[in-house]
């Protein structure tokens, strides 16, 4: 079954269910009302009838009307009128342990409205004799003919209402679902067309304020990141294809020099292989790069509770070896610091973060760098970043104006703000005072493992 038709079909049982309720409920109430008017009528009855009695004597007299009644005694003897059937529960009237009631008889196939009172204790006469006294009960009916007619004609109505109130809901159900679901059927038909064009520019109309118009937004939404994402990917591909090709050109320069390897002096030799690996420890580098972004988009390894400070520490001995050749030194303040990731993905982050450092700083200078609470701090003395610089030295393959022929991909930084995301924190650069760059990566800190002694180095 098919949504509209689900719709349809649960709008036409509500109301369905609505229309039989209200005819059910008026049929009711009009029954009510006339069995009250009868009710009332037998009271009226009941009072004339009682007036007959004898007030000193308590004598039955004999002409009481034409309604139908009968006087029983408690043993269901009927001591005057008649044609009435008589129970136990009226026989307990007469004996006066049961209140007066109403009720619905049937006698010789016609409906009567029945109501049983007690009347005391009445003399009894048998003839001119005197028989004693009894307690009695009066039964007064009337019929129930032109209640019932009534009854059958407003029955007839209200089924003649009820089933034309059906049709007509089922007939506005119909319109209504097709009327309601329409801007469903035109988001479906451009879910399909994406589908089939994988064309993520087109847009919807953005809709009103109900669920549909919010379902089209969204909708939208979606469509706009998917389009950011496939940039993004278009983007990288061409960036790293641009980045890709200017040292594979240099090694395919370097190459041809090789197939004449024989006319090159020992000298040139080794420049010659020198060169060759450092062009492949840029292809390493940049391929490496690569990958750690691509594994940065899909993270399903486990996290670890660990010691930031010895992550920063260790970064920190293998930097110090780095820039040995340049004279540039290292300096470290850290303490204690709790954090949950990864160790591989936080250790490429901060050995970015301290190349990046490495670069720029100049001969003999120095890097600072602190670890506490959770933010590490790395701070060079080179010539710092530009103001027009500072919002993109985070994006993928940026590199300034002045980095332009240095080594690097452009990738290592943006590292840093992808691991930062992935692992809840941040990450910012800023202009140091008199000179240099100033970095700050902060992560959020956790509690020391309780079974762990805080200069524990890590807890799985």
């Amino acid at each position: 079954m098919t949504f509209r038709s689900r719709l349809v079909l649960a709008a036409a049982v509500a109301v369905m269910v609505a229309v039989l309720a209200a005819a059910a409920a008026s049929y009711v109430a009009a029954r009510t009302s006339l069995l009250s008017s009868v009710d009332g009528t037998l009271r009226a009855n009941a009072r004339t009838t009682l007036q007959t009695l004898d007030s000193r004597s308590g004598r039955l007299q004999r002409h009481l009307g034409s309604f139908g009644y009968q006087f029983i005694t408690p043993a269901g003897a009927v001591i005057t009128g008649g044609g009435i059937p008589t129970s136990a529960e009226a026989e307990a009237v007469a004996s006066g342990k049961a209140p007066s009631y109403y009720a619905d008889v049937t006698i010789t196939g016609s409906d009567y409205r029945e109501l049983v009172v007690s009347v005391g204790r009445v003399s009894v006469f048998t003839g001119p004799i005197y028989a004693g006294t009894t307690r009695a009960a009066m039964q007064l009916v009337l019929p129930l003919a032109s209640v019932d007619n009534q009854l059958a004609r407003l029955g007839f109505i209200l089924a003649s209402v009820a089933v034309l109130g059906i049709a007509l809901a089922l007939m506005l159900a119909w319109l209504v679902g097709r009327t309601a679901l329409v801007p469903l059927y035109e988001l479906t038909a451009a879910v399909e067309r994406v589908a089939a064009t994988s064309d993520v520019t087109e847009r919807l109309d953005p809709g009103g304020p109900d669920e549909l118009g919010r379902l089209r937004r969204a909708f939208n939404h979606l469509l706009s990141a998917l389009q950011r994402s496939q940039d993004a990917q278009r983007q990288l591909v061409l960036d790293a294809g641009h980045e890709l090709r200017t040292p594979l050109t240099s090694l395919r320069t370097n190459l041809e020099v090789v197939q004449r390897l024989g006319d090159l002096s020992p000298e040139e030799r080794r420049v010659l292989v020198d060169d060759l690996l450092t062009q492949m420890n840029e292809l390493t580098t940049l391929v490496g790069d690569l990958s750690e972004l691509a594994r940065g988009e899909q993270r399903h390894v486990a996290s670890q509770v660990l010691r930031l400070d010895r992550v920063v520490e260790d970064a920190v001995a293998v930097a110090t070896t780095h820039g040995r050749p340049r004279e540039v030194s290292f300096s470290l303040s850290s303490g204690p610091t709790w954090v949950r990731g990864q160790r591989d993905r936080l250790d490429r982050a901060v050995g970015n973060l301290l190349d990046n450092a490495l670069k720029w700083s100049p001969r003999g200078g120095e890097v600072e760098v602190t670890c506490h609470a959770g933010i590490i701090t790395v701070r060079d003395h080179g010539p710092g970043i530009a103001e027009e610089d500072l919002p993109h030295v985070f994006d993928r393959f940026y590199r300034a104006p002045s980095a332009r022929g240095l080594p690097g991909s452009g990738l290592g930084l943006a590292i840093v703000a992808q691991v930062a995301q992935a692992e809840g924190g941040s990450v910012w650069a800023s202009r140091a005072p008199g000179g240099g760059a100033v970095f700050r990566l902060q992560l959020p800190v956790v509690d020391a493992p309780p079974d762990r002694d805080p200069d524990d180095e890590e807890d799985d």
